[in-house]
């Protein structure tokens, strides 16, 4: 069978696996709020002496609708509203920190958004100081942020340089005016040169540049282009993502049609032009979508098999306690999930009454358990081993049967006890762990809930 032919027959609505189970798949009855607390003293009791905590901050504001985007967003031009939200963040903050009962390690401070850098300078040292206040810092720790060129200015970089970060992401996507034009994200090659060697300047480390293939209207020629353009500026990582298209979810994606969309085999040649491109560049590709220098942090990860994927993406420490401040947050034990409610006035609400946002979550069983942490090694590792005495359970034996499909098409090798994603697998990764969801093959969804595959 073709790689095209493979695509076609993989090509189907797949989770992209930042959890497990997925989201649509939470039991939103649990765990209460009780249970939560529970849940968050036991996780941070065991593992933050040892490998601190991560932090994901939810900032949702943004001055204008990027019509591709799929995350929680409010679009609004009053930076009024940026003192109340980092209020609200730190109350937030101090009802865990009243869980955790002694001071927490902090290992990683995320800022994603919505765009981050729509907050002033001023407002991000008020919100980053609160957090760190009564906290200590970890001596391996990481602070990232998602910033928009066209609203990073030095102002911004200075700060959270001072502040302790050296890691930044920019939304680059395409620098097709075509493309830019229909998803509503304007932005010059100038000004991405411009905040890219401005930041190596100052010091940051590690600079990601996002790109997104499928996009509307973009074509072969025009992502080539963007390549070479990126090429010019050499960002440490790339992340290249297939964009999802969700309109059921996200009404802003109607502002085009699925005829503006590359078609499937289109698609294809989009991701291979950049995977290839991205290689001969010297960039190493790193678990799903992403492409690291060797220089870089998440390449020596995976070397060493340190690797770890959580809501925030992949990275390069693993730390078991990750909590979520902000709305639509999702926050994890390890043994439980917490998301929190999605409307920034529903947020204001509970958390000015000192209660805990939470819309829902999911206590994870131990068949779960089992299943996330082989999920996990196939998305970080490209293989899971079992001790058949101690992980092997119905669920999973079910998932190998059904991954022997995908070894009669040469995207996985199963031994006695391994699973392995070959050279070919890695462009179906999503696929693969598919055969392994057990909750998902129990319950067929009877309308999409997930982008395509691919």
């Amino acid at each position: 069978m073709t790689t095209q032919q493979l695509i076609n027959k993989y090509h189907v609505a797949a989770p992209r696996y930042t959890s497990y189970p997925t989201v649509p798949y939470w039991d939103t009855a649990a765990p209460n709020i009780n249970e939560w607390k529970k849940s968050v003293k036991f996780s941070f009791d065991q593992s933050n002496a040892s490998n601190g905590i991560s932090l994901y901050v939810h900032l949702p504001f943004c001055e204008s609708l990027c019509t591709y985007c799929g995350c929680n967003t409010r679009i609004t031009k009053n930076h009024q509203v940026e003192d109340p939200y980092i209020q609200a963040i730190l109350k937030e903050w101090n009802l865990y920190r009243e869980i955790f009962g002694e001071k927490p390690l902090i290992r990683e401070i995320h800022l994603g958004g919505g765009t981050p850098t729509f907050f002033d300078a001023a407002n991000l040292n008020v919100l980053i100081n609160g957090l760190m206040d009564g906290s200590e810092l970890h001596p391996d720790a990481e602070f990232s942020f998602e910033a928009h060129p066209n609203n990073t200015s030095e102002a911004h970089l200075i700060t959270l340089y001072n502040l302790g970060f050296r890691r930044l992401s920019l939304g680059i996507q395409d620098f097709d005016p075509k493309v830019q034009k229909i998803i509503n994200r304007l932005q010059s090659f100038e000004q991405v040169e411009k905040i890219t060697e401005l930041a190596r300047e100052i010091g940051y480390t590690s600079i990601n540049f996002d790109l997104i293939y499928g996009l509307p209207l973009q074509t072969v020629v025009g992502l080539e282009d963007t390549i070479l353009q990126v090429e010019k500026l050499m960002p440490d990582r790339i992340a290249f993502y297939s964009y999802a298209h969700v309109p059921w979810i996200k009404p802003g994606q109607r502002s085009f049609t699925e005829d503006d969309l590359p078609t499937v085999t289109e698609k294809q040649k989009l991701y291979e032009l950049g995977r290839q491109m991205f290689i001969s560049m010297g960039f190493e590709e790193i678990g799903m979508d992403h492409f690291a220098l060797t220089t870089d942090s998440l390449f020596k990860a995976e070397k060493s098999g340190k690797l770890h994927r959580n809501f925030m993406g992949y990275t390069h420490q693993y730390t078991q306690l990750m909590i979520g401040l902000g709305v639509s947050s999702i926050s994890d034990t390890w043994f439980a999930f917490a998301q929190n409610v999605k409307k920034v006035e529903d947020y204001y609400d509970l958390i000015n009454k000192g209660q805990f946002p939470i819309l829902k979550g999911h206590h994870l069983t131990e068949e779960d358990l089992i299943i996330r942490r082989h999920i996990l090694n196939l998305m970080c590792k490209g293989r899971t081993d079992w001790d058949t005495s101690l992980v092997i359970n119905d669920a999973l034996i079910a998932g190998l049967e059904r991954a022997k499909l995908l070894e009669q098409d040469g995207l996985v090798e199963i031994l006695e006890n391994r699973l392995a994603v070959t050279h070919l697998g890695k462009r179906f990764l999503r696929n693969i762990c598919m055969s392994l969801d057990a909750r998902l093959w129990s319950e067929q969804p009877e309308t999409q809930l997930f982008s395509m595959a691919g």
